[in-house]
């Protein structure tokens, strides 16, 4: 079985139509859910991007024991387990993070390509004349990021010149060379709908036409209290155009698949890290970053809440209420490819889900940024059982340095700090999808149940004792 593994990073579920959304045109990836299967309940397990991609390459809750950080060089990871059974195995990623400064996550592939220019990769050093598309107190990293951003973006002329078109066209003519293998593994990593957002302008015309403000492509991240309703509708925008080029340019891989007759011996995944909050719960971004200062926000249905569209040959269309996280997707991509599962993966494959054999694989979902530290910057974890969603903020009593630093996503040092109110927050979701009502004070027997099911979890992962006694009460 071949398998082909696509992650989009920061794609919103609910900016899909199959997943309930009625304003964007995602059309190629609508196709593909009607044949493949359909996981409703699919939740982040360590976020953001680089933890998120550590679990998928190992298929271990890392947020237990690591943080953004370069892949350990003493674990196994998926392409070494393959390359064990000797499939070819290829790398195509824009995403900076994974493979720039050493962070090495193209360990262990037959071959890689990085297409070089997203976000703040150092690329573009040219004398360019820059000019902001928005006062710079609203874009987030301005003298650093915004630079980069902007430096690269010199680059495009075209609409196929796009980071997500070069990556997707890559894939498309590695395909066409490589389909008769006898047997392979290509994982393809787009950046993109992450910020900037910056499509082509008629993509952002496609959702908001009329708009004469500043274009916020890269807003920064914390309470919108800086922001205007008008433009964070045109944030909204952007956001959408990046979602329908995104789809547009993942159709072309879909289209070879198809014309190279793969669909018949090629298992397909798409799937994301995390999504992002456009002003929901009066937030803007995933985190609050201002400057020097970085704290964490609740991660929200909005953020870890994803899309997962799995294609099996053979398999008809369905949807799947199980929960599922993503060392899961290591662990069946493992079973897919016949290999019998390592002890040091922790997923549990779903594949007797697809198959009708098993109904659910777990209990509980737990999303989290590294808990190494404890609640040492407002880091919550969210515990879901598909009704009820737990936002555990752990003891920060507990913590002896309650401000920490970290060199995360642009390399910049930021102090983290406790920013806002920190306190647990529980919903219903079948009435409160969008979380609006906080529950706890009435319910806290059912915060309990969630948190003992957490908290055996943890111990289940091997948990140190060091770090489990910051989460041990509610």
């Amino acid at each position: 079985m071949n398998v082909i593994l696509i992650v989009s990073d920061t794609f919103r579920r609910d900016h899909l139509s199959f997943y309930g959304n009625k304003w964007i045109s995602t059309p190629h990836l609508e196709k593909f859910a009607k044949y493949s299967c359909v996981f409703d309940n699919a939740y982040i397990a360590s976020f953001p991007t680089v933890p998120n991609r550590h679990d998928l390459m190992t298929g271990r809750y890392t947020f237990t024991y690591s943080q953004w950080a370069p892949l350990p060089s003493d674990e196994v990871v998926l392409s070494e387990f393959l390359g064990e059974k000797k499939y070819v195995s290829m790398l195509i990623a824009d995403t900076p993070h994974i493979l720039k400064d050493g962070y090495n996550y193209q360990r262990g592939f037959t071959g890689w390509v990085w297409i070089r220019g997203q976000e703040n990769d150092r690329l573009v050093t040219d004398l360019i004349d820059i000019k902001y598309p928005a006062k710079k107190e609203k874009l987030r990293s301005p003298e650093y990021t915004m630079k980069y951003i902007l430096k690269n973006a010199t680059l495009r002329k075209y609409e196929e010149d796009y980071w997500v078109a070069q990556t997707m066209n890559t894939a498309c003519k590695w395909l066409e060379k490589n389909y008769k293998h006898k047997k392979f593994f290509l994982y393809i990593d787009t950046f993109d709908p992450h910020e900037p957002w910056d499509p082509p302008h008629w993509y952002v015309d496609m959702y908001d036409r009329n708009y004469r403000g500043e274009e916020i492509i890269y807003p920064v991240y914390g309470y919108t209290d800086y922001l205007t309703k008008r433009e964070i509708k045109h944030i909204r925008a952007h956001y959408a155009g990046e979602v329908t080029m995104v789809d547009r340019w993942i159709g072309r891989v879909l289209e070879k698949i198809e014309d190279l007759g793969l669909l018949s011996n090629t298992a397909v995944v798409f799937t994301t890290d995390h999504g992002f909050l456009h002003g929901e719960h009066n937030i803007m971004g995933k985190s609050i970053i201002k400057n020097d200062i970085f704290g964490y926000c609740p991660l929200y249905e909005e953020i870890s809440h994803i899309p997962l569209v799995v294609y099996i040959p053979g398999i008809k269309h369905k949807r799947i209420s199980a929960l599922v996280q993503p060392p899961d997707v290591t662990a069946t991509i493992l079973e897919l490819c016949g290999i019998k599962k390592p002890s040091s993966v922790q997923g549990i494959s779903f594949l007797d889900i697809i198959k009708s054999k098993r109904k659910k694989i777990r209990d509980i979902t737990v999303s989290a940024p590294t808990i190494i530290y404890g609640p040492n910057a407002g880091n919550r974890i969210t515990i879901c059982d598909g009704k009820w969603s737990f936002i555990y903020p752990g003891d920060i009593e507990k913590v002896k340095t309650k401000e920490t630093e970290t060199k995360a996503v642009d390399g910049l040092s930021k102090k983290e700090k406790i920013i806002g109110k920190i306190e647990p927050e529980l919903y219903y979701l079948p009435k409160d999808p969008h979380q609006k009502k906080n529950i706890f004070k009435g319910n806290r027997k059912v915060a309990k149940l969630l948190h003992q099911k957490f908290y055996k979890f943890l111990k289940s992962l091997g948990t140190s004792e060091e770090i489990l006694h910051y989460w041990e009460t509610v």
